[in-house]
């Protein structure tokens, strides 16, 4: 039984926190967006997926009291020494949307011969009990696909539609959302960190 458990997810995004109330039942009651508590959002300072993860579910946890969910994700390609890295929904400048970073993603790949191509999208979720929680309960995620120069697909978001899966002969946008769900680098991270909860839960 969820014993009443809040959390807050420190996101507005509609599909994550239908995600997430999906994946936590029955542990928790109600995942709420931090937007209901008009939470402002966190400067994403840190250098890598894990520390901006933690950096706004502190923020989260902080403003509302209660325990918090944050994640932090995007696409590192090796050929590119992991770029566009932390900074993939802000790869071509801080106010950029999809189609100004998959562009920049195009111009990328004119460089990058067939060999050159693997990318992987990784995703960190963080669980904060409170605030000053000092032992986070962390997981990760790691999808791995190649990049291809023609977009494909009207499904998903970022760089999905150039994110191609040998194994399903598709891109990550031509993707049924709940295969999606099961197989991505969020869905993977979601699922260890259900693990994690429900051992820390039946604890207590």
């Amino acid at each position: 039984m969820s014993s009443g458990r809040r959390i807050v997810l420190a996101s507005g995004n509609a599909g994550k926190i239908a995600e997430l109330e999906a994946l936590l039942a029955p542990w928790v009651d109600t995942v709420i967006p931090q937007s209901f508590f008009f939470v402002p959002e966190a400067a994403e300072t840190g250098t890598t997926f894990i520390e901006n993860a933690i950096i706004k579910a502190r923020n989260a946890a902080e403003h509302t009291g209660l325990p918090a969910i944050a994640d932090d994700s995007g696409l590192a390609i090796p050929a590119l020494d992991g770029a566009p890295g932390v900074r993939s929904a802000r790869w071509a400048g801080d106010e950029a949307d999809d189609a100004a970073n998959n562009a920049q993603l195009r111009d990328a790949l004119i460089d990058l011969n067939a060999h050159e191509r693997s990318a992987h999208y990784r995703c960190v979720v963080v669980f904060m009990r409170h605030a000053a929680d000092p032992a986070p309960l962390i997981a990760e995620g790691v999808w791995a696909g190649e990049l291809v120069d023609n977009p494909a697909g009207a499904n998903g978001f970022g760089y999905d539609p150039h994110f191609y899966l040998p194994a399903h002969q598709c891109t990550a946008a031509q993707l049924e959302a709940s295969v999606k769900n099961a197989i991505s680098h969020r869905g993977q991270a979601l699922s260890l960190l259900r693990a994690q909860l429900e051992q820390e839960w039946r604890a207590h």
